[in-house]
C-alpha cells in the first residue's frame, strides 16, 4: 500500500506503543476505556461490563471474532480490548517505564519480541486493561492471537 502513496513523509506503519495506548484511552483514565469496571473473580478472569466491549476469556467463545461485534471507545475505535493482541513498534523492555520520557516516550531501540497491547479471545479481564503490556517474544511467526492495527502518520517516530 505504502508503494501507491505519492512521495511523502507519510506512511502506513505500526502504531508506537504510546500512540496505541492514547488512542485506546480515548481520552480516559481509567482501568478500561469505558471505566473502571469490577472484576468478578479473585483471578481477574472476568469483569463485570467487559463483555460489552471486548472478546475474551470471560465470554468463553475461544476463537477471533469479526472486527466491530463489541461497542467502540469514546473515538469510535472497535476491538481496542481483547479478540487478538496488537503489534506495536516499540521493542519490548519490562523495565522501560521506569526510565522513560513521561510525555511520548519512544521505546527502546533494540530487544527481543514487540510490544503487544489489547489482550486477546483467551486473555482475562486483567490482561485485557488498557495500561496492560505483553511481549510477542517472537515477532516471526504466524498464530491466531496476535495481529495489527495500523496507522497512516509520520514515518520517523519523534525523538529519534
Amino acid at each position: 500500500m505504502n508503494r501507491q502513496l505519492p512521495k511523502t513523509d507519510w506512511a502506513y506503519r505500526l502504531p508506537t506503543e504510546a500512540e496505541w495506548e492514547y488512542a485506546c484511552r480515548s481520552g480516559t483514565n481509567t482501568r478500561y476505556y469505558y471505566g473502571d469496571d469490577t472484576l468478578v473473580d479473585s483471578y481477574g478472569d472476568r469483569a463485570q461490563r467487559l463483555g460489552e466491549y471486548a472478546w475474551y476469556r470471560g465470554n468463553l467463545r475461544f476463537r477471533t471474532h469479526a472486527v466491530g461485534q463489541k461497542k467502540p471507545n469514546a473515538w469510535g475505535l472497535h476491538d481496542m480490548l481483547g479478540n487478538i493482541s496488537e503489534f506495536c513498534a516499540d521493542w519490548y523492555d519490562c523495565d522501560y517505564y521506569a526510565n522513560s520520557p513521561l510525555e511520548d516516550p519512544t521505546g527502546p531501540t533494540s530487544g527481543w519480541g514487540h510490544v503487544l497491547r489489547g489482550g486477546k479471545w483467551n486473555s482475562t479481564a486483567w490482561e485485557c486493561r488498557q495500561a496492560y503490556r505483553d511481549n510477542s517474544q517472537d515477532s516471526e511467526h504466524r498464530n491466531y492471537y496476535q495481529g495489527l492495527r495500523v496507522v497512516f502518520g509520520p514515518l520517523e517516530r519523534s525523538g529519534q
